[in-house]
């Protein structure tokens, strides 16, 4: 925690909401894996602050964000957490296919008061939904097959935001093939061999 604090400067009372977002995640890691064990150790770093950079890249103005393969609720509900805790309007929509982790990310909502969040269970590719300002996913699918769900999300004013491991060059040059799209590959702040992709204006090849 000490090291997110001097990074970041969050407020204390943003703190205290991580720290019980972090407690619930705990109780309900006993029941399922949500997270990996090993990255629980180090959850301020691998998980708090990962998903906390990407806030940055959020506006004011962002009026929804959708989050695919939820999951353990990184990064959205950290997103979500630092967006309510800041006074923005933005909602949040954190799209998760297996039921019992809906009910897990519906608990996590219900006892943080996130207002600002609705959980979907549902595929992405399912939804019929006005396109997003923002789209997140982390850890869910390479960059072609993410694309191909994200597609029916977007607009050509959607923004995609997407941390990605050493290997994401491959996985640009695969998603090239069959998408067009801007790209800006910026340096994870927390992931040393890590980058956070900023794709726009994606349109599906012909």
């Amino acid at each position: 925690m000490e090291d997110f604090i001097s990074k970041y400067h969050v407020s204390r009372e943003t703190l205290e909401v991580f720290s019980r977002y972090i407690n619930i995640l705990r109780e309900w890691q006993e029941k399922m894996n949500l997270v990996s064990p090993n990255s629980f150790e180090q959850i301020w770093t691998r998980h708090i602050a990962d998903s906390y950079q990407l806030y940055q890249y959020l506006s004011a103005d962002t009026q929804n964000v959708y989050d695919i393969g939820s999951g353990a609720g990184f990064p959205a509900v950290v997103l979500a957490i630092a967006s309510m805790m800041s006074g923005r309007t933005t909602q949040f929509k954190l799209i998760e296919s297996i039921t019992k982790k809906t009910v897990y990310l519906n608990d996590v909502r219900n006892k943080l008061g996130l207002k600002n969040v609705e959980i979907i269970n549902d595929r992405a590719e399912n939804l019929h939904v006005k396109p997003a300002d923002i789209i997140t996913a982390r850890a869910v699918a390479n960059l072609n097959k993410l694309l191909g769900l994200a597609y029916p999300l977007t607009n050509l004013n959607t923004v995609l935001i997407l941390p990605k491991g050493q290997g994401y060059a491959l996985e640009v040059d695969e998603a090239k093939q069959n998408w067009h799209f801007d790209i800006k590959v910026l340096q994870n702040e927390v992931e040393p061999q890590g980058v956070v992709l900023i794709l726009s204006n994606l349109r599906k090849k012909r």
